[in-house]
């Protein structure tokens, strides 16, 4: 298992959000920047926050935004977005978020493993930190290879 592709165009370093819903729209255009995506799957990632709530901070300071398989997907992919300043989503233990994950996937079985490769990458707990305090794309593409071969020990 491997986490989706994570091309420079799908990260952003350092961005300015004053709400979770702004802090999505930017995971949901990276995600069109690097093709993975159309421009309307940032709204349904929206649109899952306000039907089901913060479940998405799944923890401390990180978030997963996502939806379900649609047209508006192009192929499975992954993005990144760290915040010049954590916004707070709702969540009764894990806000506020600092980072934000946005995930993409052209099919359920693919959600399914996508999440479970992410959640070893975030077992190690010194990964949501160090995202959080990269300077620019090189160190988060480092961060997550390090932790996804840790994991993969």
């Amino acid at each position: 298992m491997s986490l989706p592709p994570l091309p420079d165009s799908a990260i952003t370093v350092g961005a300015h959000a004053d709400d979770w819903r702004r802090a999505v729209e930017l995971a949901g255009e990276a995600l069109a920047r690097s093709g993975a995506t159309e421009q309307g799957y940032a709204q349904r990632m929206i649109q899952v926050i306000e039907e089901f709530g913060a479940y998405i901070v799944i923890a401390p300071g990180l978030a997963l935004a996502h939806a379900r398989p649609g047209p508006d997907v192009n192929t499975d992919g992954l993005s990144v977005v760290t915040l010049d300043d954590p916004v707070v989503f709702g969540h009764p233990h894990n806000d506020p978020v600092s980072v934000v994950l946005g995930l993409a996937v052209s099919t359920p079985e693919a959600h399914v493993t996508s999440v479970a490769e992410l959640a070893n990458v975030f077992n190690d707990p010194e990964a949501i930190p160090a995202l959080a305090a990269a300077t620019d794309v090189a160190d988060v593409q480092r961060i997550l290879t390090l932790s996804e071969e840790e994991a993969s020990r």
